[in-house]
């Protein structure tokens, strides 16, 4: 992999002029410094594109917002928002606007870092497990929060040791059930993010070094697709792991009812 690969011009451009300032900070910190190389990795530069990219856009969007005379970028925006909050409601219900936020920015985040290993001079932050872990550990963190927020800490930890309709004595094993339940969904979804784009962004780089112009372009039709399934899933599963946690039990009774009747 390291043979196929080359380092991103950008790469170079940021390290050469933020390195030293870097590596200054972390000589200070104690904290080890490369004697050569890149001080600041790839992935970092590529998740700070997008950070910036997505900054200046709603910035622009921002001043051309209009109610009676939407633009086209306006409406493919309100659409896509519109979808997700259809999503997270079906999972969550009425109280899903409320978390939002981090479900759209997760998505665009993935969605864009995906599609970022198509363009030559770019790399797909996501093909990296230390950008993987930490949306994933982001996600993990926020639904314990919410889910302590919407039914106090104590009534959370309760679902951990004693969930609904089960006996006392089997609580000890129920909260190492849990606890690797919710462990394993950190590795769910970093491992699943990773493999594929960091799989999908091998096979192009590979074909591009064999027959560099036409051969590659269904496979990244294809890494097109991937990308795009890849961050709904992503999404989809942030939001279920979501709904799980901040439902109380009158709103599962609710959503019980409602697809027992829908039934």
């Amino acid at each position: 992999m390291e043979k196929l690969e080359h380092e991103l011009w950008i790469v170079q451009a940021v390290n050469a002029a933020f390195g030293p300032a870097v590596r200054a900070v972390l000589h200070a910190l104690g904290r080890p410094v490369p004697a050569s190389g890149d001080v600041i990795p790839d992935f970092l530069v590529m998740s700070g594109l997008i950070v910036l990219a997505w900054t200046i856009l709603c910035l622009v969007v921002r001043g051309q917002l209009s109610v009676e005379q939407p633009g086209r970028l306006q409406i493919m925006l309100e659409d896509g928002v519109r979808a997700i909050e259809g999503m997270m409601h079906e999972y969550i219900g009425h109280t899903a606007p409320r978390y939002l936020a981090i479900v759209v920015a997760m998505f665009v985040f993935t969605l864009t870092g995906n599609l970022m290993g198509l363009v030559p001079g770019l790399k797909s932050p996501t093909s990296s497990l230390n950008v993987t872990l930490g949306c994933a550990l982001t996600v993990a963190v926020y639904y314990h929060i919410q889910g302590i927020r919407a039914q106090g800490i104590g009534h959370y930890l309760k679902h951990f040791v004693m969930p609904p309709g089960a006996p006392a004595f089997i609580a000890p094993l129920m909260l190492v059930i849990e606890t690797i339940s919710h462990i394993s969904r950190v590795l769910s979804l970093s491992l699943r993010l990773f493999g594929n784009i960091f799989g999908e962004d091998l096979v192009v780089l590979i074909l591009f070094s064999i027959v560099p112009f036409f051969v590659p372009l269904p496979v990244m039709f294809l890494g097109i697709i991937t990308a795009v399934l890849q961050a709904y899933i992503f999404v989809l599963l942030t939001t279920i792991y979501l709904g799980g946690a901040v439902a109380t039990e009158h709103e599962k009774q609710e959503h019980g009812d409602m697809v027992a009747g829908e039934v």
